[in-house]
């Protein structure tokens, strides 16, 4: 991913945006080089991810499936309107929409996700925000984690870019875990994830595995 100007970065954002508020605050810090955050678009009207969009400058926009009669049609005014800014990345950052098919087409393995647990475990159909770390508990695991990986054709099956572990305690709720997972490895992985890209340092082989190449 070479550049001779600024990665052009779109996100999509489902809830409170807080991985979102990560990447803006890593970009405005000057912790990821050469990047701009080129939009924010949300299915969720009340998203306060939008809210989080529209303090930073980058404009935000609403998306709704609803809105639309057929899924179909979503779907081209979604890509439509992420292929109007150009963009050299898109990032999911807390994102409930499944991804058309046409887009991942459209940009293989430039579309980043980041998913609250150590993939392959509790990924998949069904886990998402809370249930995955309600699943992580009922299995009784020692640590859980984040992941952040490059979305292909199958849900959470895309090429692994970077991992984190996180201990899971005795006392540990559904609430807690996530909070410590999102404090310990998403706000910090994230932001990692997409400097890498930014400095070009994400190489993908005939395996759908990711190398991380060093600086120059």
């Amino acid at each position: 991913m070479s550049r001779t100007s600024k990665m052009r970065v779109v996100v999509l954002v489902s809830g409170g945006g807080t991985n979102l508020q990560a990447l803006i605050d890593a970009v405005k810090q000057g912790e990821i080089p050469d990047t701009e955050l080129v939009a924010v678009i949300s299915n969720n009207a009340g998203a306060y991810a939008l809210t989080r969009a529209e303090q930073a400058g980058i404009p935000g926009i609403c998306l709704s499936p609803k809105n639309f009669e057929t899924r179909a049609l979503f779907n081209e005014e979604l890509k439509r309107v992420i292929d109007s800014y150009q963009p050299d990345l898109i990032v999911l950052a807390g994102c409930l929409l499944q991804i058309p098919s046409a887009l991942v087409e459209a940009y293989p393995n430039r579309i980043m996700n980041i998913h609250p647990a150590l993939i392959p475990a509790f990924c998949g159909k069904s886990y998402y925000g809370l249930k995955v770390h309600e699943a992580a508990l009922a299995r009784g695991v020692k640590v859980s984690g984040a992941t952040v990986h490059f979305v292909n054709a199958e849900l959470d099956a895309g090429p692994i870019i970077l991992q984190k572990a996180v201990e899971v305690r005795e006392d540990d709720t559904p609430e807690t875990l996530q909070k410590r997972i999102m404090v310990e490895a998403e706000w910090k992985l994230l932001p990692e994830a997409v400097k890498l890209a930014a400095e070009g340092r994400l190489s993908v082989d005939e395996k759908n595995h990711v190398h991380i190449v060093d600086a120059l």
